[in-house]
């Protein structure tokens, strides 16, 4: 041998394979059925992500229309107190009569045309009044200022509304003020009470 030529070196004895290393050939029905399970749990995933996705879409859109329905909620509140009041100065005009100077008919009637004019555009724009008179109370649309006696009408009835019931798009705007009215104080002797005993 010259020089460069080295002599291999023997090779190292196997080291002997322990039984707990040795991984028997995978069952092709269960790797199926891995793989299968995997399958679906990645599909369930999906549907729950595309679900999510779906209702956060809905919401969005539901959250975008109800603020351009309702952006105006402030201002629609103040131009309701604008038609209230003039309402009132309505109201406070005297009672048509007969022979009045024809001054006081041409201004109520001026008035009232504003008014209608008004109404008109607060409902083009989804601002509606509504009068509660004659209907039941309810406590999420009307607030009771009175109540009063009567037999007339049953228990829970608004026997008259000081202010009348606004609503933005069907969103209460400003509950109407009214009276409620109530049975009478039973009427008669009262209960008395045995002081002796």
């Amino acid at each position: 041998m010259t020089k460069h030529q080295t002599q291999a070196e023997p090779a190292a004895p196997a080291e002997p394979v322990t039984p707990a290393e040795v991984q028997p050939p995978e069952d092709p029905a269960t790797r199926i059925a891995e793989l299968e399970a995997a399958l679906q749990e990645m599909k369930d995933k999906w549907l729950r992500s595309e679900a999510e996705m779906a209702n956060l879409r809905a919401r969005t859109k539901r959250e975008v229309e109800d603020a351009r329905l309702y952006a105006v909620q402030k201002f629609a509140k103040d131009v309701v107190e604008a038609a209230e009041n003039l309402k009132r100065g309505i109201d406070s005009l005297p009672k048509r009569q007969e022979g009045e100077a024809e001054i006081v008919t041409k201004m109520r009637e001026g008035f009232e045309g504003i008014e209608r004019s008004f109404l008109s555009l607060l409902e083009r724009n989804g601002i509606t009044r509504h009068d509660p008179t004659g209907s039941t109370f309810d406590a999420n649309m009307h607030q009771a200022m009175a109540e009063q006696e009567t037999t007339e009408h049953p228990p829970g009835t608004i026997l008259q509304a000081w202010t009348q019931t606004w609503q933005l798009h069907g969103r209460l705007l400003r509950p109407g003020m009214v009276v409620v009215g109530k049975l009478p104080a039973p009427s008669g002797p009262g209960v008395k009470i045995d002081e002796t005993a």
